[in-house]
């Protein structure tokens, strides 16, 4: 009897350390697959923010290989050409890859990049799809990025489109009334034809193509004709539902305007800023923006409040980077559309962002929750007399200065460069791309199989 019992416990304690071998070759394995990637708490990042480094996350390890992207070949009529107003570039010469410069040649580098026009005004902040193709030409850090461009469109996970169709609309469409109009709807409808002669495009009526559509015009004329692909966007303001949705496409952050704030470490962040609230920019605004106008007056009179029409001029610029970084808040109220340029030129001025709009949607937001540096009314809120003014003086600072941290430890989320560094906004934006593709795929694999019209939509 008692050998049976020494016999039962041993078998009981080999099936235990079997079991613990199993669970634990699990765990790795889950996480070596993991594609979320946490962010850092405000307290651990802060010491690499004030060295100016991204901090460094538990996830380094299991990192996925970076997104295999076919990028078309395009004339440069449709991209590059357009950075200095010359539409007229050679319909027929086309983006050949890694083409090199003599310059480029000698200094080992691959095709140069052209770079982004310093005079360029306000058409900078829609400057996304640059900078996304730029990610994907030769030169591009490739240990960090999140996307690698291949050249063989059938090992592509996805494909990138580079037409810069805001710089097309701020170019040749800005007043809707020029004639050059008729250029940027020409383009449209030449990088339609295009696309639909690609059997890549017509394998997926385009559902797992990247097409940049940051201005809110951009792509006007035909953009129903591309509903189905991943739009990058900066809201959905003037997006019917039937053509883009969060489910389906990226919000994109603005590329600032005013100058990252590098050197900020004063003894005290909170006394450093002695206005409470900072806003300049244009009052006259349609839509949602119309809540500027009721702002205006509402917030006048206060001492510790800057409000100020103006235009954004290089000396405007400059004037609104030096009171973002004097002031504690800054207010974000609604434009045209419900975002614009002002929350992310906030974000790296470190000046914590005051949210008035009530349709706004914020990229990367199922990585970053904007609750941790970011405070919210609505406009209804917003537009009490004296309420929201007096929720902000009683704010404590020490709440405050954590967000103050928050913001310079996720400020790096917001840069665009070239070439990219590890989580910056392009990065980013490719990791959505990514996050996004499981859907497009699904989608590609029903309508292949489906003998009658998608009977699920019609529930």
């Amino acid at each position: 009897m008692a050998a049976k019992s020494i016999i039962s416990v041993a078998v009981f304690f080999l099936l235990l350390i079997s079991f613990s071998l199993f669970i634990s070759t699990h765990d790795r394995t889950s996480r070596r697959f993991s594609f979320s990637i946490p962010l850092p708490s405000a307290s651990s990042s802060s010491s690499y923010s004030s060295l100016g480094c991204p901090p460094a996350t538990s996830a380094a390890a299991s990192r996925p290989p970076p997104l295999k992207v076919f990028m078309y070949d395009l004339p440069l009529r449709f991209n590059f050409g357009m950075l200095h107003h010359r539409g007229d570039s050679d319909p027929d010469l086309g983006l050949i890859p890694d083409q090199e410069s003599p310059a480029a040649a000698a200094e080992g580098r691959g095709r140069d990049l052209p770079p982004w026009p310093q005079n360029s005004g306000l058409k900078k902040q829609h400057s996304v799809e640059y900078w996304m193709m730029a990610s994907l030409m030769s030169g591009g850090n490739s240990e960090e990025a999140e996307a690698v461009r291949t050249f063989d469109a059938e090992e592509a996970e996805a494909f990138f489109v580079p037409f810069f169709s805001s710089l097309s609309f701020n170019t040749h469409g800005h007043n809707m009334t020029d004639p050059d109009t008729e250029i940027d709807r020409q383009l449209q409808i030449d990088i339609l034809d295009f696309l639909r002669k690609s059997k890549y495009w017509q394998q997926s009526a385009g559902r797992d193509h990247v097409i940049p559509m940051h201005h809110p015009n951009a792509f006007r004329f035909l953009r129903d004709q591309v509903n189905a692909s991943i739009l990058v966007v900066a809201d959905f303001g003037r997006y019917p539902r039937t053509l883009s949705s969060l489910s389906k496409d990226i919000v994109a952050p603005y590329v600032h305007v005013v100058d990252s704030f590098l050197n900020d470490d004063p003894p005290d962040p909170f006394e450093s800023r002695p206005t409470l609230l900072f806003f300049r920019g244009r009052t006259a605004r349609k839509d949602e923006g119309k809540v500027r106008l009721k702002l205006a007056k509402i917030l006048k009179g206060y001492d510790d409040v800057h409000f100020e029409n103006s235009f954004a001029t290089r000396e405007g610029v400059k004037a609104s980077s030096e009171g973002m970084r004097s002031s504690k808040f800054c207010l974000h109220p609604a434009g045209d559309t419900p975002s614009s340029c002002r929350l992310f030129d906030a974000i790296i001025s470190h000046c914590v962002p005051v949210i008035v709009s009530d349709q706004i949607e914020l990229p990367f937001e199922d990585e970053i929750d904007y609750s941790d540096f970011s405070l919210f009314f609505s406009v209804k809120e917003a537009v009490q007399p004296d309420y929201m003014v007096n929720q902000l003086r009683q704010f404590p600072k020490e709440r405050w200065t954590q967000m103050w941290r928050r913001l310079k430890s996720i400020a790096h989320h917001y840069e665009f460069q070239h070439p990219t560094k590890r989580d910056d906004a392009v990065n980013m934006i490719w990791r959505q791309v990514r996050h996004k593709l499981p859907a497009a795929n699904l989608a590609v694999h029903r309508s292949r199989r489906l003998k009658i019209p998608d009977w699920w939509s019609r529930r």
